[in-house]
């Protein structure tokens, strides 16, 4: 007991107040100093446990029990407390509170004074405070400054400005320049018209058609070759509008259009070759369906309803598209061009009850498949998609069927496929057009992965397959599994108010990559005989080509600015892929044929390569390593050779555009004029002048086949070809994209 007596007392809770208040037994208001002491002329001064004395602690609001209790009155300094919090305190007395709760600097120990304290003295002793910490301060910004100072002499601050600039500013909307031309306007190929690999083929193209100032070209011979490339180009142009004279658009007195079927055995063909391909991803039809009405059709041909005729037509010119027999007659081509024309002009009449149906928007969307791969009017399908959309919502396909009344199973799953098909072909015109996808709020549920066979009139209740199973609804399943990403890709790139982020740009990127990668797996696990290499080659072009357009914006940049490298590196992988598709003859052939998204595809990824192999010819020129590190350089080079072989046959089979073939010649011709220390100038011009006489030489023989005359029943015979026929896939109205936003027209008479 007595050794607890003797030990001193301590308090329970530590002391707040100042010395002088406590001696006097008053109440403190805790200032610094405090109104009691200066009231009568006393120094004002704190203790803390282990005899140092200091100024009172604050503390941020809410951060302590105290803080409203005690909420400090304003002082000189306190508009240095938001900067004091990073200061270090080396005060050594016991706190009383933890210090991460302080906002203030504590003042230095003084020794205690017990005289008296003028007013004067207490300013004095405040402004030294407020100085004290200014000078802290002051020395912590000149500290950064010299930090910026000196990582702004290092070779890095290009980039890590650049960077600042692309992950935390989004590019303004002005960056995103527009091309308007032929009453058009192209955004996804700006890429192509900035890039300065290009610039000596634009200067040729322009001074060839009279538009240039005459100065870039200085040699004589180069010169010369001007002249002649400038009379072909305009021979070519009249030749080829000499070949479009015979389209029904251009003669529209001319009401007579032939509508009756080829022979059974080769309308049987044609419809099998349209079932086993393009209905795999757009579902348009009910098979067993489709071949009853066929059937009824042959049963009576002369009473069948212009809507049945129609349908059939259409199915048998797009099976055609892929036929391999090489011996065909002439006039077939010509006569699945006029069933085109024929099922426009039936959709575009007065509006009957008959045009406003299900069977109507089938006809509809076969007619646009059509002029897509036959290149009717092809860029002009983003117009036609509007209305089309727009019927589809009139009978109520943007609502579920479960909504409907009276409606059977099997109109139920007719209704969910057209409607999926319908948004899938306003996405992919939206891609090629440069314009919004107009698709409306929908509550439509996706399709049932079941085979046509498994549902008819009479079904009842619906037994879908796992989605793991491969069905004839499996491919537009995972196209629509895809589609909100590519809508969203959509929405980044036609908004006329967006600012595209290069970090959503990437997140796109990834999202669209990992809906790939899943139908790839897909397509693995099901190695059935009915996935054919069409189908893995549509299903990934379809999906694929939305990847240059989201990145096209960055591509051209990443030259100069390695933040941007893997834009580049996505578009040259997924031209590669575009131009590189699993060996099939009938892919083969609509890459051939093919117009519209085929052909907008096609001429992105032609673009992408020829850009990739003139930088890396330059960059390894400038170098000196051109003959060493030449795998590379002879890769693309290869690729640019298919290229050209592509375009070739195109225009054999039918291309009226020379721009395309006239492009990739000249790029060949820089090439190897690089690779042998040729002229280059003189390279292209002649490059240009033999590309000009070849195209010549297929437009006058197309232009002989197109005075032919067409046989009423165009059907199939010995000694002609039906990919050789005189009007290609540059038919319509001569709109389609290519190499125009680049080559411009030179208003040749």
């Amino acid at each position: 007991m007595e050794s607890q007596e003797s030990q001193p007392r301590r308090r329970r809770r530590p002391a707040r107040s100042c010395i002088e208040c406590r001696r006097r037994k008053i109440r403190c208001d805790r200032n610094d100093p405090c109104t009691r002491c200066v009231s009568v002329h006393i120094r004002c001064t704190y203790k803390l446990y282990g005899d140092q004395t200091r100024s009172p602690p604050q503390f941020l609001e809410g951060t302590s029990r105290y803080s409203t209790q005690c909420a400090p009155q304003s002082s000189p300094s306190s508009h240095l407390q938001p900067i004091r919090e990073s200061i270090p305190s080396r005060d050594h007395g016991q706190p009383l509170e933890p210090r991460t709760t302080a906002t203030r600097t504590p003042t230095p120990a003084r020794a205690p004074h017990h005289g008296s304290a003028f007013p004067g003295q207490i300013h004095n002793e405040q402004q030294r405070r407020v100085q004290n910490s200014e000078s802290t301060i002051t020395d912590l910004l000149q500290r950064v400054q010299s930090l910026e100072q000196s990582s702004a002499q290092t070779p890095l601050h290009d980039l890590s400005e650049t960077g600042r600039e692309i992950f935390g500013r989004p590019s303004q909307s002005e960056d995103l320049q527009w091309i308007f031309t032929k009453t058009r306007v192209m955004r996804w190929s700006l890429w192509m018209a900035t890039a300065k690999e290009f610039e000596p083929f634009l200067a040729f193209y322009t001074e060839a058609t009279g538009k240039g100032k005459g100065e870039t070209f200085r040699g004589a011979e180069t010169k010369s070759l001007l002249v002649q490339v400038g009379d072909l180009l305009r021979k070519c142009k009249h030749t080829a509008r000499s070949i479009k004279t015979w389209r029904p658009s251009r003669s529209l007195s001319n009401s007579q259009l032939d509508l009756e079927l080829p022979s059974r055995e080769i309308s049987d063909m044609m419809v099998t070759l349209y079932l086993k391909s393009f209905e795999s991803t757009h579902r348009i039809l009910h098979i067993p369906s489709l071949w009853d009405d066929y059937q009824r059709y042959w049963d009576d041909p002369h009473n069948a309803s212009n809507e049945l005729r129609l349908k059939i037509l259409l199915v048998i010119g797009i099976g055609s598209s892929l036929h391999n027999q090489e011996n065909t007659d002439i006039g077939f081509r010509k006569s699945v061009h006029r069933w085109v024309y024929a099922a426009q002009a039936w959709l575009s009449g007065p509006l009957e009850k008959d045009r406003l149906s299900v069977s109507a928007l089938q006809i509809d969307c076969l007619a646009i498949i059509a002029r897509q791969i036959f290149s009717i009017g092809a860029d002009l399908v983003w117009t036609s998609m509007g209305s089309l959309v727009h019927k589809a919502m009139q009978i109520n396909l943007h609502r579920d069927p479960k909504h409907l009344s009276r409606i059977s199973v099997l109109q139920a799953e007719i209704r969910r496929r057209l409607w999926a098909t319908i948004i899938e072909m306003t996405a992919q015109s939206s891609l090629d057009s440069a314009m919004p996808a107009n698709i409306p709020e929908s509550d439509t549920e996706a399709p049932s992965n079941i085979n046509d066979d498994e549902i008819n009139e009479t079904t009842m209740v619906l037994h879908p397959h796992s989605k793991g199973t491969y069905t004839a609804t499996s491919f537009q399943i995972l196209l629509l599994e895809s589609l909100p990403v590519r809508l969203r890709i959509l929405r980044l790139l036609t908004s006329l108010n967006t600012q595209i982020s290069y970090l959503d740009v990437l997140a796109l990127s990834s999202e669209l990559s990992n809906a790939s990668r899943e139908y790839h797996s897909f397509m693995k696990q099901n190695q059935s005989s009915s996935i054919t290499p069409f189908h893995r080659n549509l299903l990934d072009y379809l999906v694929r080509r939305f990847m240059i357009p989201l990145h096209c914006h960055f591509t051209n940049k990443a030259r100069t600015n390695p933040l941007f490298t893997f834009s580049l590196k996505v578009s040259l992988e997924t031209a590669m892929t575009i131009m590189s598709p699993e060996p099939d003859e009938g892919f083969y052939k609509l890459m051939v044929n093919g117009g519209g998204l085929f052909r907008e595809g096609i001429w992105c990824a032609m673009s992408i390569i020829a850009i990739e192999l003139l930088a890396q010819l330059e960059a390894q020129h400038i170098d000196g390593t051109l003959h060493r590190n030449f795998d590379y350089i002879m890769l693309l080079k290869q690729s640019a050779n298919n290229m050209g072989t592509l375009s070739s046959e195109r225009f054999r089979h039918g291309e009226t555009n020379i721009k395309g073939h006239m492009f990739l010649s000249m790029i060949l011709a820089k090439v190897e004029a690089v690779q042998t220390g040729a002229d280059g100038e003189l390279s292209i011009a002649r490059s240009a002048k033999d590309s000009l006489e070849f195209c010549h030489g297929l437009l006058l023989a197309q232009t002989d086949s197109s005075l032919l005359g067409i046989p009423n029943n165009a059907g199939f015979s010995s000694g002609s070809s039906l990919d050789d026929g005189p009007e290609g896939p540059d038919s319509g109205y001569d709109l389609d994209l290519d190499w125009d936003f680049l080559l411009p027209d030179a208003g040749f008479p």
